[in-house]
């Protein structure tokens, strides 16, 4: 009697879910206690419904409650397991829980609980469990139970696109379009195959485009490299090349400075004896015009007259206070002009660099999608043919019937009237325009890279070729 005593107790400390004893054991607020995990487990598979219900009373929740635990029934428990006496359950009780399904064979959708081959077979043998359905053994029992009425989910609501049991159809869903859930998986599972279809098409494709995606990040890999390498070769030639200049410009200006200070120390050194000898006559006639002696001073004196200073060194202008200052006024110009060459062509070459990518963006179809790709122009005045009038910003051109006084320029138009844009249009480009009076416009993406790239080559080698030449025109100045 005692350990029937004990078995009572025991069964009161399990959990309606995995039929064990309690672990950390938590209570709702209708009253039933369970483990945490079972509990947490249960409610977790109802999150999608959003509707949460006691395991025992089938009491609801519109919110998921918060679980405390039971302090108490956690000490008894725990006393429990330290007594060591407890009994193992009868076999036609002992199933398994949602952590032992692998052990299960099947699982009973009267009892929501699953079986071992063992206590199966009270199933098979038991009258009782005859009307007991047995499905494959799973751990989502409870998702095949109606919620509301406790009956297996049977039919499939069209209207409502969920699964519902027998009452649900004759209740809230009645009217519905309705069918049992195993021809609702026959369409499901032909949808699911063309869906497959799809998938699978769509799976190669993908392939594809990764296979040549991941060639192309390859091959423009390869052009980043040659490109820096291109680059980095241009830039030493450039940098060797004013290196050069530097070296012809210190060299010109030490000639120079060597020629002038060889002809001037020359100078020096006339300068020097010609003032000893001034001196040394200034000595001798301060000393005879102070001498007492009248026969003396009158020889003295015919001897120092008849001698007259003689020299062949013409008179010395020095030049002003300007030196080389010229020369480096002519140098600091050159900086700023290259300096200036450079900024500008570094904005093209900033944007070509940019639009360069691997991957075609897709094409533009509406005006809010161009609209990604505008720019804005400005008309270059060096280009404009003479009958064409440009605004104070170079954004409107105005065909008139005066000429324009424009000055000469290699870039400009002569048989038609046309303007060229400032700007280097590359890649993928979208611009509007507004037209005013008659006649036929005609607008045109013009790429002037090349001719650029010329014209930059020939002044920048312009430039380099003119430095000696203008530094010797200042140097004549000396």
């Amino acid at each position: 009697m005692a350990q029937q005593g004990v078995l009572l107790d025991q069964d009161q400390f399990c959990c309606s879910v995995c039929l064990d004893l309690l672990k950390e054991p938590v209570t709702t607020a209708c009253g039933h206690s369970y483990c945490r995990s079972c509990i947490e487990g249960c409610w977790d598979q109802d999150d999608l419904k959003g509707v949460y219900s006691c395991p025992q009373c089938r009491e609801t929740f519109t919110t998921r409650p918060n679980l405390r635990k039971n302090n108490m029934l956690a000490e008894l428990v725990e006393k429990l397991r330290k007594t060591g006496i407890q009994a193992a359950p009868p076999p036609a009780l002992c199933y398994a829980g949602p952590g032992d399904v692998q052990k299960a064979l099947m699982s009973c959708l009267a009892c929501l609980a699953s079986y071992c081959e063992t206590h199966l077979q009270p199933h098979y043998e038991s009258p009782a469990f005859k009307k007991h359905k047995l499905v494959k053994a799973t751990a989502q029992l409870q998702e095949k139970i109606c919620s509301h009425h406790d009956k297996l989910l049977e039919v499939y609501c069209r209207t409502d696109q969920q699964c519902i049991c027998l009452l649900c159809v004759m209740d809230e869903h009645k009217g519905h379009d309705t069918v049992s859930a195993a021809a609702e998986r026959t369409e499901k599972q032909r949808q699911l195959g063309m869906s497959q279809q799809k998938v699978q098409q769509r799976f190669q494709e993908r392939e594809k485009e990764l296979k040549e995606l991941q060639q192309a990040v390859e091959s423009f890999k390869r052009s980043a490299q040659s490109a820096v390498e291109d680059s980095d070769q241009i830039f030493t030639e450039l940098i060797r090349s004013i290196e050069r200049r530097s070296s012809e410009v210190k060299e010109l200006i030490r000639a120079q400075e060597k020629a002038q200070v060889s002809q001037a120390e020359g100078l020096l050194e006339q300068l020097k004896q010609e003032i000893a000898e001034l001196r040394k006559r200034s000595t001798e006639l301060e000393q005879l015009s102070h001498t007492e002696d009248h026969i003396h001073f009158l020889q003295r004196y015919q001897s120092l007259s008849s001698i007259s200073v003689s020299s062949d060194l013409p008179s010395i202008v020095v030049r002003p206070l300007q030196y080389f200052g010229d020369v480096s006024k002519t140098v600091s110009e050159l900086r700023e002009k290259l300096e200036d060459f450079l900024k500008g062509e570094w904005t093209k070459i900033s944007t070509t660099v940019n639009i360069v990518d691997v991957v075609l963006p897709p094409e533009p179809k509406t005006r809010e999608q161009l609209l990604q790709y505008s720019c804005q122009l400005t008309l270059d005045p060096n280009t404009a043919q003479t009958n064409l009038s440009l605004s104070k910003g170079n954004r409107k051109v105005t065909c008139t019937g005066q000429v324009q006084p424009y000055p000469d320029h290699p870039d400009r138009f002569t048989n038609y009237r046309q303007v060229l844009c400032r700007e280097g249009l590359s890649g993928r480009c979208y611009w509007e325009g507004r037209k005013r009076g008659g006649g036929a416009v005609q607008v045109k993406g013009c790429s002037r890279n090349q001719m650029r790239k010329r014209k930059m080559f020939r002044e920048l080698l312009s430039l380099f070729q003119m430095v000696p030449y203008s530094l010797r025109s200042a140097l004549r100045c000396f």
